[in-house]
């Protein structure tokens, strides 16, 4: 395997210092037209390329910002994703973007790598529930930001939506179109948006004067389609079958229409769905889904623009203020959730 060519290489065959070298690459107005010719024609012959994380850690400073999410086969996080890489993009940073899988150990090895490569800051949603993989991280004084969590416990900034309000909004909807009985297809009971949509959920029912046991609720491990699908039998073999159903994402929704579609059941006439997040297959399901919107791209922004304020104030030597940014969600209504009773 052929070595690479470093600054060293380029000064011997320019016949100059190291540090000329240098100037040449940082400094170029500080070195002699006809040297700074020499040099790039041998940074030129040579094939050389700056070591920019050499570069970052003498400066003391990254230009990279670490994005660990819980699922980028999520379309919600590749909006989000976007919406960060858009806001590091034009204060001239690179994104890392890693994936947890939703599991807290991966993460924890995501977390470590960020300390590993000094990043500038890192936008987390959080896998583990316990907050150790946090607290862990904490220790090496890189500034993070939680994105679709509110930092409850803790300190640090967070950008989120307001998932108690969108699960009213959802079983809002269903009640005000004459269902009853509902089933939430939910998720991982550890993650919050799960256990905040259902608050909202319940929080309807309640309004409209219905107990939580008009709520029946359906756990899945994960929040993907095959999930969903799961989900979707289970719902099929209850013998009081709910006539509506609400789930806690849309990949969720996606699989439960599935399962309904195999089964011959008619989403809305039989039985109504709702999602959440608004992803860009929803309007394109053979049902058109009824979901809750969340601003993905504008969460990604704001957390970035956060996480850069922060990182700014640090080296100019002014104290950093943490909020918290709470978005509003909004109820997209579709066929999947019209007709049902």
């Amino acid at each position: 395997m052929a070595q690479s060519v470093g600054i060293k290489d380029v000064a011997r065959a320019a016949g100059v210092s190291v540090g000329t070298v240098s100037n040449v690459i940082n400094r170029p107005d500080t070195v002699a037209g006809e040297t700074r010719a020499r040099v790039l024609s041998a940074i030129d012959r040579l094939g050389y390329v700056r070591s920019e994380s050499a570069r970052q850690l003498r400066a003391g400073r990254s230009r990279i910002m670490g994005l660990l999410v819980l699922d980028m086969g999520n379309p919600f996080f590749v909006d989000v994703a976007r919406g960060a890489e858009r806001a590091a993009r034009e204060a001239g940073l690179g994104v890392m973007v890693c994936n947890s899988a939703q599991n807290a150990a991966e993460e924890a090895e995501y977390l470590s790598l960020f300390a590993e490569q000094r990043v500038r800051g890192v936008l987390l949603t959080p896998a583990d529930a316990t907050g150790r993989n946090i607290e862990t991280f904490r220790r090496h004084g890189i500034p993070f930001v939680l994105v679709d969590r509110v930092a409850e416990g803790t300190t640090e900034c967070s950008v989120s939506v307001d998932d108690v309000a969108g699960g009213a909004l959802a079983v809002r909807h269903l009640v005000d179109a004459g269902h009853r009985s509902i089933a939430y297809v939910s998720g991982p009971p550890g993650l919050n948006q799960v256990r905040d949509r259902r608050t909202g959920a319940l929080s309807a029912l309640a309004e409209a004067g219905l107990g939580p046991e008009a709520l029946r609720e359906l756990p899945t491990e994960r929040l993907d389609v095959a999930a969903g699908r799961d989900a979707g039998a289970r719902l099929l073999g209850l013998a009081d079958r709910p006539t509506a159903v609400f789930c806690a994402n849309d990949l969720l929704a996606l699989g439960v229409l599935q399962a309904l579609y195999a089964a011959g059941v008619s989403v809305p006439d039989e039985l109504a769905i709702v999602g959440y997040d608004d992803i860009e297959f929803a309007a394109a399901a053979a049902v058109p889904l009824t979901s809750v919107r969340q601003p993905a791209v504008t969460l990604g922004a704001l957390a970035a623009e956060l996480l850069l304020e922060e990182t700014e104030q640090d080296e100019g030597g002014r104290p950093h203020e943490h909020r918290r940014v709470v978005l509003q969600p909004e109820l997209v209504v579709r066929r999947s959730s019209l007709v049902g009773r």
